[in-house]
């Protein structure tokens, strides 16, 4: 049932499209001379600022009450960014967790369905569907054993793409992404320990830390992310497989990100530790070995290279990644980093948006 037109003829449609994910894998498609639409709730500023805004066009969209029939009119390629939920406000009503999340999935798969074909990307997490690893890193044949709602409705999300698959022949392709750090995340969304740190250190406050900080999470830049799941949105072909980790492979702990911080801003950063959390869960690192295979993918960017890159980017004032973005029409004066939008102490919570 996949009719995929040639690959300059390829028309993506990005739901989030204005969030971190989305915006960044917009501008690798863009990049790579494809014309997408982002949808969501409020345009982003810097589409109007760049080189290659004649192949990114923007929507207006309320995932609640979206003609899916008419959204996927001429579009290849369907995106699937966009999550309504954090992991405390999924916890705290699950049931509109998934009226909201679920739902508009469920609408879309449909109006595929209905249509007769369509390939869908959507954004799985990493961090959360597998729950307690009992392999490190862990592999995506590892079970889906969540333990918090948001991570349940993501799981959940999994089994509903693999249903209309298998029932309905759609080209449905997961992306289980790790934590995604770089220029334009949201700090106020609760998501990101890379983030959180550097907003605190950016904004001469303390850095929170409950435990040791010796919880280690699997980071990865948004660039590397952005260009992975433009390949898995683009490829023909994927061995059989549909189901890919999308991470740096490695591990990193939250004092490991301190002392980064701490050689980037040439200066010590204070911390604040608070007594250990009974649902952190010591490690979380993806295996990668299957999208290095299928995809011939991996990161370019080391940890510290990373930060060192999002450093660069808060000191132009943008808000994305310029390691596979065009440029901006106007240069922009380079100037000390800016001070992110001050928030409370925040951990990580994998898998933004």
């Amino acid at each position: 049932m996949d009719q995929m037109n040639s690959s300059s003829e390829t028309c993506h449609l990005i739901i989030g499209g204005g969030g971190f994910i989305g915006r960044h894998v917009g501008l690798a498609l863009a990049s790579r001379g494809q014309r997408a639409t982002l949808t969501g709730r409020n345009k982003p500023d810097f589409l109007q600022n760049l080189t290659l805004s004649t192949l990114l066009s923007w929507r207006d969209l309320n995932m609640q009450n979206a003609d899916w029939d008419e959204q996927i009119r001429g579009v290849d390629v369907v995106h699937f960014y966009a999550w309504g939920s954090l992991p405390s406000t999924a916890n705290a009503d699950p049931k509109a967790d998934l009226e909201l999340n679920l739902g508009a999935l469920l609408g879309l798969l449909d109006a595929l369905k209905r249509r007769g074909h369509g390939r869908v990307v959507f954004s799985s997490s990493g961090g959360t569907v597998y729950g307690p690893l009992q392999q490190v890193p862990v592999p995506e044949t590892h079970i889906l054993a969540p333990i918090n709602a948001y991570g349940a409705s993501k799981a959940t999300a999994e089994i509903y793409l693999n249903l209309y698959k298998a029932m309905h022949g759609l080209d449905c392709r997961i992306a289980r992404i790790a934590n995604p750090f770089g220029a334009g995340q949201d700090v106020s969304r609760g998501l990101g320990a890379v983030t959180a740190f550097m907003n605190r250190a950016l904004n001469n406050q303390p850095i929170e830390i409950w435990g040791t900080g010796e919880v280690v999470r699997d980071f990865v830049h948004i660039a590397d992310v952005a260009e992975c799941l433009a390949q898995l949105a683009t490829a023909p072909a994927l061995n059989g497989q549909h189901v890919f980790n999308i991470g740096s492979g490695t591990g990193t702990s939250l004092n490991e990100i301190v002392m980064a911080l701490e050689t980037r801003l040439n200066r010590k950063l204070i911390v604040n530790r608070k007594p250990s959390r009974a649902f952190d869960v010591p490690s979380n690192v993806l295996c990668i070995e299957r999208v290095k295979k299928v995809l011939g993918w991996q990161p370019r960017l080391s940890f510290s290279d990373g930060l060192g890159r999002m450093l660069s980017d808060l000191a132009t004032h943008r808000d994305f990644s310029t390691l596979h973005a065009p440029e901006a029409k106007t240069p922009q004066k380079t100037r000390k980093p800016r001070r992110m939008a001050t928030t409370s102490a925040i951990q990580p919570k994998d898998q933004q948006q």
